[in-house]
């Protein structure tokens, strides 16, 4: 949906999909009561269409409930090979500066 200004958010299928991989993630654990954040079907006209999140992991069974867990793991050492972080083998998401996901070549946080 379009801002009040007329301006589309950026990247909005990008928001749904990791909302899903949450959403997934989530069902498989103790909060799975959580997992019901269902993003709606767009159909090809663009028109949203309520489903169940059941029919969402059926059309992605090619998804595992532990996906994003995956992903996140093999972050670190992907960016590691380009931007080494500053206490080598420790690997978090929720670091500062060298040891940020976030971080660039120069030690500073990426900003959007």
């Amino acid at each position: 949906p379009a801002s009040p200004s007329g301006a589309k958010p950026p990247n909005p299928l990008g928001k749904r999909m990791l909302y899903y991989l949450i959403a997934r993630f989530l069902q498989s654990g103790p909060c799975n009561k959580s997992a019901q954040l269902i993003p709606r079907r767009l159909d090809w006209e663009g028109k949203e269409h309520r489903r169940s999140f059941e029919d969402l992991v059926a059309a992605n069974a090619h998804i595992p409930p532990d996906y994003l867990l995956k992903i996140c793991e093999r972050i670190g050492p992907l960016l590691d090979k380009e931007i080494p972080q500053s206490v080598p083998g420790v690997q978090t998401l929720l670091g500062v500066g060298r040891q940020s996901l976030l971080r660039d070549a120069k030690g500073e946080i990426f900003r959007f």
